[in-house]
């Protein structure tokens, strides 16, 4: 269909691609009826987007890349502890047709499967349960010489097969769309944590048509918080059981035409509030053409609380402005946790095994939240002192790793991240006496580097004794009656303990101490009004320890920094979707 009824059109574009694109849904068909006198057929449905917005500044598609991928979900799923060979719940010959005649003249296309003009068959054999173990095929789109704003087609796919029954799926695909740029923001000079943030949010409309009402969507991880609200807004607190993820939203809701062209901006500033504790905290915001109906539909999707007061308004802005695709601010950047590292001592007689404890606090005032790293653990290095070796070790440590050898009389433990405010986590070791040594003593550490978030490195290193006579000297040790304890927890159930069964090693090592390497290092990048990335740089040994104390930059500010780190199994990572950089 071209330049036909393009605002209805339009609508129904912008709409399903925005709802599916903030609300990450995928597309599910329904099963159909048992055959008569025989096995009903299995409903297969596709996966992908409703529509799709094309913008008349898209390049073609890199080789191996497109915008729309487009799969199969059948009914089940997998188990995801599944091992071994997993079972198809189809096998026979079926084809999916990939029928993109709808875009002729609209927009340049490119199909899989060898496609013969502007139609594609794909012939394939399985069908598993659910969707991840089934195939999927890509769609790359690009403006066409003839293109423009406001053209729209229908990209349409269908299956056929013996035994199955496909549900047809299209994708409405709308040429020149509003697009709108956020206004990039900045930390003012000398704030701090405490202070309140006034946000001057904006947008530019540069795509090639107006839109007709607006979204904005502003979150605030969890030393952030908006003290004010607006009776247009809703607010919710998602993911409130993971602190890496966990975001405090809003969603408001604008009407009126934003024309191609024009810069707009909030009638007034939107306030944040930074907590004491707060340090390199994440706020984003993004506007997005969206209908008020749509708007509805996304509050009602979610756990979203009307908000109270007046109405935020947008006005046109004036004057020029740097507008990117994401907005996101890292900040208070001027704040400071202490990092203290605490050993224990012990009496024993040759022979005899001894449990001693170790411990890393952070007293604060700020929090660890290690949000661009998606919750590195922060490593440190525990010497054990002369005479005697380890008999079993926390599972969060392991003995060093250096080109292949493992260093008995130095271990390498791992503290979980986030690390809040006034919180421990405890390192539980016991170790054999083989020789009695009078006033050994044992280094607990962390590589010293210039540390800007580090209020007090005094305190950073701690010490092990073992049949001291109280006169050893123990430099650095910030609790001078050796820092024992139980399995201490932080605020909000942040617990200490064995860890995560991590052995110093990428692949957890081999349980409680007899066994583990050095970990991976990392890097991080986080920007303002940018979009962000991460990469990993494996080190291990004398380079890896070396490294170590970088990861307290990562941790802290997501900045680019080589670290040592070591991976969780369990992925944290992410911003919260709202456009950009991973959080």
């Amino acid at each position: 269909m071209r330049r036909h009824s393009r605002h209805r059109l339009w609508q129904r574009a912008v709409g399903g691609l925005t709802v599916a694109g903030m609300l990450a849904a995928g597309t599910v068909g329904t099963a159909n009826a048992e055959e008569p006198g025989g096995a009903a057929p299995i409903p297969v449905a596709f996966t992908g987007p409703d529509s799709f917005d094309l913008s008349l500044q898209a390049g073609k598609p890199a080789e191996g890349e497109a915008q729309i991928e487009v799969g199969l979900k059948a009914p089940g799923e997998v188990d995801p502890d599944h091992e071994g060979v997993i079972p198809p719940i189809h096998q026979g010959e079926y084809t999916v047709t990939i029928d993109a005649t709808g875009l002729e003249g609209v927009a340049d296309v490119k199909l899989p499967c060898e496609a013969d003009g502007l139609v594609a068959v794909c012939s394939q054999y399985t069908v598993y349960a659910g969707g991840d173990h089934n195939p999927s095929w890509w769609i790359g789109l690009a403006p066409g010489a003839e293109s423009e704003a406001g053209d729209t087609g229908t990209i349409t796919v269908t299956g056929e097969g013996e035994g199955l029954e496909f549900t047809e799926h299209s994708i409405d695909v709308l040429v020149g769309g509003p697009e709108f740029r956020m206004r990039t923001l900045t930390e003012p000079e000398g704030f701090a944590a405490g202070d309140t943030f006034e946000a001057p949010l904006g947008f530019r409309n540069t795509g090639g048509m107006a839109a007709d009402g607006a979204v904005l969507r502003f979150t605030g991880s969890r030393g952030l918080s908006f003290p004010e609200e607006y009776g247009n807004c809703a607010y919710a607190v998602e993911n409130e059981d993971n602190l890496i993820r966990m975001r405090h939203v809003a969603l408001c809701a604008f009407e009126g035409t934003f024309e191609k062209g024009a810069s707009y901006e909030v009638g007034e500033p939107v306030k944040v509030r930074t907590a004491d504790f707060a340090l390199h905290d994440i706020f984003s915001y993004s506007f997005t053409a969206l209908s008020p109906e749509e708007a509805d539909r996304l509050r009602a999707d979610g756990d979203y609380r009307q908000g109270e007061g007046a109405e935020l308004t947008i006005r046109q802005a004036e004057g020029g402005g740097d507008y990117a695709r994401y907005a996101e601010l890292d900040f208070p950047r001027k704040n400071t946790y202490d990092l203290d590292l605490t050993g224990d001592r012990a009496d024993g007689k040759k022979g005899e095994t001894v449990a001693v404890d170790v411990a890393m606090h952070n007293r604060g005032p700020g929090w660890i939240g290690s949000l661009r790293a998606g919750g590195e653990p922060i490593g440190f290095t525990v010497d054990i002192p002369e005479g005697a070796t380890v008999a079993k070790a926390p599972r969060a440590c392991g003995p060093h790793n250096i080109e292949g050898v493992e260093q008995p009389d130095s271990y390498l433990c791992w503290a979980d991240t986030p690390m809040l405010e006034d919180s421990r986590e405890d390192f539980a070791f016991e170790l054999r006496i083989d020789e009695v040594v009078e006033g050994a003593r044992g280094r607990i550490h962390m590589p010293k580097w210039d540390n800007p978030w580090e209020g007090n490195p005094a305190n950073d290193d701690g010490w092990i004794v073992l049949n001291g006579t109280g006169d050893e000297e123990t430099p650095g040790d910030g609790d001078s009656t050796g820092g024992t304890g139980g399995s201490g927890s932080g605020s909000e159930g942040k617990g200490g303990g064995d860890g995560d069964g991590r052995n110093g090693g990428e692949d957890g090592g081999k349980g409680d101490g007899d066994g583990g390497s050095t970990g991976s290092a990392g890097t991080s990048d986080g920007t303002s009004g940018g979009e962000s990335a991460d990469g990993s740089l494996a080190s291990t040994g004398t380079t890896a320890l070396t490294a170590g104390g970088l990861a307290l930059l990562l941790l802290a500010a997501g900045g680019a920094a080589v670290v040592i780190v070591r991976r969780r199994r369990a992925a944290g990572a992410g911003a919260d979707g709202t456009g950009g950089a991973a959080a």
